[in-house]
This record gives C-alpha cells, sequence and structure tokens, in this order.
C-alpha cells in the first residue's frame, strides 16, 4: 500500500514490512516512533530525543513522512523515555513531536541506505563514550551538533546558586532532564543536560556571560564532552526530572515527585519571594534587573536568607541604607565605615548616631550593594568588636542642617574618587569576596620591595604570616594571620600614598599564599 515503508525489522526471521501507523497501544517496545517531525530535522537532533534515557543503537529517519524511528539500547531505556515524554510534551525546534511504541521489536535498517544515520550514531556513541568521533569517512556528518549537556562554571558567587534556581533559569529554553552540581577548584560547577541540544546552543547563547543576580554570580557556559549525565540520586546536589523515583542518598530525604512536577512548569522568575519576606522586594523597586523580570535584590535577599548568613530586618529602598551596631565607638570613624563597606560598594553616606556612637547608618547606591555588604560583613571583627549589620528602614541619610556642627559624625562621599563601582563593567565587580586573611594589593610603585611592604602593613598592629609579588610587581598578595588584622590593614591602608601619584589599592582575596 502507499502508507507501507520498506522497512527491515527482524521478528524472529521474518523481515517483514512495516505500517508506518503504529498501534497507540503497543506493547512496550525498545524501538520508538516519532511523529510530526519538523522538515529539515537533522538526525542528530532526533538521536538527542532519546540519548538522555540511555545509548541509542539504531535510528531510521522517514523524511518525507515527518516521521522516524529510534531504538534503544534496551526496552527499559524506552518505557522511562515514553514514560517521561507523556509527562512532558518533546519538542524538535520548538515543535511538539508524538512519541509511541513501535510494533516491532527490533530496527534492521538497509545499511547502504542508512549510511548517514548510522555514521551520525557512530559519532554521538563516540563522544558517549568518553572517545572522539573518528573521522574515516571524513564527511561532515562525522560531527554531531553540540551536546545537549552544558557545563556552567558560576563566577562571582555573592549568593549561593541552587540547583532550582539553575533550573528555573534554563528551563526557559527548553526542557530540563538532569542537573548536578559540584564543586571543583573551589568554584561552585553544574553539569546540565536539555532534551534537545539546539535547546543547550540556544541557553548557552542567550546566558552565557550574564549575571543571575545584579553584579554578581556570572554564568560561563560551554557545552560539556558528555551527552548523557548518569545521576544516582535525587536531592540538593543533582537531580533527574525523568526518575522522580530515585533515592535522596547520603541520609538526605527524598525529593518530593510533586516538586519535579512544579518545577518543570515553573519559570516564571528566577526566585519567588521567599515566606516571611517582605513584599515591597519583589515589586521590582526600581533595580535594574539581571536575569528574568524579578528584582535580582529579591532574589538575592532570599538566597542569602537562604544560607542562613542574613537577618532579614525591615525594608531596603532603593538607596540601600544599612544600620551597624556593636561598633567600638572610641576607634570609629566615618571614613573607617566608607572604607570597609566600600570594598561591597559606593558608600553614599555616613552617619554615627550622635545618641549612640556604637551604631551607625551608612547609605550604599543601591540595594544590592547594600545586601552584598550584609552578607559579607554582618558577624565579622572591626576594632576587636563583633559588628552587626542589618538593613534600616530609612530610605537614606539625612545630612546635618546648614550650619549645625554635629561633630564630623555625619559625612557624605556623593562624589568620593574613591568608588570602586562607578565603572559599568569594572572589573572590581568580578573580585568581590568575603573578608579573608589574604589581602590583594594593586598599583605598587616599582621601587618598592617586599620588605617595604611587609613593614607597612605590621605597623597596622598585625603580623604579616606571607607576601608574593605577581610578575609585573604592580600587584601582590599579603596574608595577615586573622582576617581581623586583615580588615584593620586594608581600613588603613586601602588609598594610601605611596609616593609618586601612586595609591595603593588593597581588597580582600580567595586565594591563599
Amino acid at each position: 500500500t502507499p502508507n507501507s515503508i520498506d522497512l527491515f525489522f527482524s521478528n524472529g526471521s521474518d523481515s517483514k514490512k512495516l505500517r508506518v501507523e503504529d498501534s497507540m497501544d503497543s506493547p512496550p517496545s525498545r524501538v520508538i516512533h516519532i511523529r510530526k517531525l519538523p522538515n529539515e530535522v537533522s538526525e542528530t537532533e532526533v538521536i538527542a530525543l532519546g540519548l538522555p534515557f540511555g545509548k541509542v543503537t539504531n535510528i531510521l529517519m522517514l523524511k518525507g513522512k515527518n516521521q522516524a524511528f529510534l531504538e534503544l539500547g534496551t526496552e527499559e531505556a524506552a518505557v522511562t523515555m515514553v514514560n517521561y515524554y507523556t509527562a512532558v510534551t518533546p519538542q524538535v525546534r520548538n515543535v511538539p513531536v508524538f512519541i509511541q511504541y513501535s510494533n516491532h521489536k527490533e530496527l534492521k535498517t538497509d545499511s547502504a541506505l542508512n549510511q548517514r544515520a548510522q555514521a551520525v550514531l557512530q559519532a554521538v556513541s563516540a563522544v558517549q563514550e568518553g572517545g572522539s568521533p573518528s573521522s574515516a569517512a571524513g564527511e561532515s556528518v562525522l560531527t554531531p551538533a553540540p551536546s545537549p549537556v552544558l557545563r556552567i562554571i558560576i563566577d562571582n558567587m555573592f549568593y549561593p546558586v541552587t540547583l532550582d534556581v539553575l533550573q528555573q533559569i534554563f528551563s526557559k529554553f527548553g526542557t530540563v532532564m538532569k542537573i548536578i552540581t559540584f564543586t571543583k577548584n573551589n568554584q561552585f560547577q553544574a553539569l546540565l543536560q536539555f532534551s534537545d541540544p539546539v535547546n543547550a546552543q540556544q541557553a548557552k547563547l542567550s546566558l552565557d556571560g550574564q549575571n543571575i543576580y545584579n553584579s554578581c554570580c556570572t554564568l560561563r557556559i560551554d557545552f560539556s564532552k558528555l551527552v548523557n549525565l548518569n545521576v544516582k540520586y535525587n536531592n540538593d546536589k543533582s537531580r533527574d526530572y525523568t526518575r522522580p523515583e530515585l533515592p535522596a542518598g547520603d541520609g538526605q530525604p527524598p525529593m518530593d515527585p510533586s516538586v519535579a512536577a512544579t518545577l518543570s512548569k515553573d519559570s516564571t522568575s528566577l526566585l519567588g519571594t521567599p515566606s516571611g519576606m517582605v513584599t515591597s522586594y519583589s515589586s521590582g523597586g526600581g533595580f535594574p534587573s539581571s536575569l528574568g523580570a524579578i528584582s535580582p535584590l529579591s532574589a538575592a535577599a532570599a538566597a542569602a536568607a537562604a544560607a542562613g548568613r542574613v537577618a532579614l530586618s525591615g525594608h531596603t529602598g532603593p538607596g540601600g541604607v544599612l544600620l551597624v551596631s556593636n561598633l567600638n565607638e572610641e576607634m570609629v570613624t566615618p571614613q573607617s565605615l566608607f572604607t570597609l563597606f566600600g570594598v561591597y560598594g559606593d558608600v553614599q553616606r555616613v552617619k554615627i548616631l550622635y545618641n549612640k556612637k556604637d551604631s551607625a547608618l551608612i547609605q550604599m547606591s543601591d540595594g544590592n550593594q547594600a545586601q552584598l555588604a550584609m552578607s559579607h560583613l554582618n558577624g565579622q571583627k572591626m576594632y576587636g568588636k563583633i559588628i552587626r549589620v542589618t538593613l534600616s528602614k530609612h530610605q537614606t541619610v539625612q545630612l546635618p542642617r546648614e550650619g549645625l556642627d554635629d561633630q564630623g559624625l555625619t559625612k557624605d562621599f556623593t562624589s568620593s574618587p574613591l568608588h570602586r563601582f562607578k565603572k559599568p563593567g569594572s572589573k572590581n565587580f568580578q573580585n568581590i569576596f568575603p573578608p579573608s586573611a589574604t589581602l590583594h594589593l594593586s598599583n605598587i610603585p616599582e621601587n618598592v620591595t617586599e620588605e617595604d611592604l611587609r613593614l607597612l602593613f605590621s605597623n597596622s598592629g598585625g603580623t604579616v604570616k606571607a607576601f608574593k609579588f605577581f610578575q609585573d610587581r604592580k600587584m601582590a598578595l599579603l596574608q595577615m594571620s586573622t582576617a581581623e588584622e586583615a580588615i584593620q590593614a586594608l581600613i588603613d591602608l586601602h588609598n594610601y600614598d605611596m609616593g609618586r601619584g601612586h595609591r595603593l589599592r588593597v581588597s580582600f582575596s580567595k586565594s591563599t599564599i
């Protein structure tokens, strides 16, 4: 009949013709029938539908009919695939396609007619098994479309980025099937698998180099050499959305399958407003957004709160005012607060409270910087006392009335030349780290020696434990014995005049010597 196609299946020793109208209620088979494919679709894109579920052992494209047959290595893999795509509509090039079991148990294709498909399969399985595609055929057909798996590195991670955050961001580009997160070289990394390499490509193009939150958590995205991830546990480190029944492992509570279902549907915002958070955060508050439509501050605040580093008290308006308490009132000055808090944002105004000199209000240039400063400085030691940093209900810091002497307790730094973050895209955005014993020094004049710098820093009341010049000697790492000593040294020596117009720049480093 005109509707039959000469296809060779092995069912026992017979090879018989297959009718394209496979029955909807066929029993499970490792051969999958795919219909309503878009025109011009490639073998690689069809193979990608099956890859997340296991090895694809054969493929036959019926180009004129917009159909294909895919044979998986095991029936179990095919059952997982069909079950998954019953819950989540499969898509190829953003077009929904139909998937069902074939009546046939095995696909035997005419190798002469099916050379191209076999070459693609070979190449894909070579990559899947960790080899490199053989180019014996010498045809470009052997380079498959990029992998459906992305390797994601997050730079400047000042707020925790969770597996769910990644799922929500990346699912805007297609079906996220699996995610594995891990730390390598002190950096948070993830492998994330889409159902289709095309979606992975779109996500990479759109998201590479973007910040998840304002001025931090920068996504660096590459294709992984893997084309399929093997996830053993569903927990907060790894997840396979196609297999909600997986154990949690390591005594973690198992993931609620309903969570998996909602996660794959909910991709409206980066992070919703967490419970108990003031609603003014999620109203946008005039912050420029990094990714997605909600205020990144609410996302950042949520993440920092989730990490238990921040007590969310009160609102912060666009001005981002902080209340700092338990200060050493004998020692603290507006200038010292400006220098320390200036590591995390551009401080506009500082007011030490007249009736309570162990407390101060600090106005940052926006709420996001206030959030950063709070998450990094709350609980740190300054002049021997553990300081407390919370969000203030004030929108701005008032200057004293004209002619009123407030003993220098209020200072306006709006036009200070020392702001680190004035230039958009400044390198300083990439070098914001929590207080640590190791300091990064830059703008060092060429005639200054290691001995000079060791002496200068030990005069600030601490012990210099280690020192290392960078190759060009304009920069160096210097390690004090504690983070408290490093905080003191930074307050004393950032912007220190080294002579010949060189002002020393000091910031915290993530390195150790």
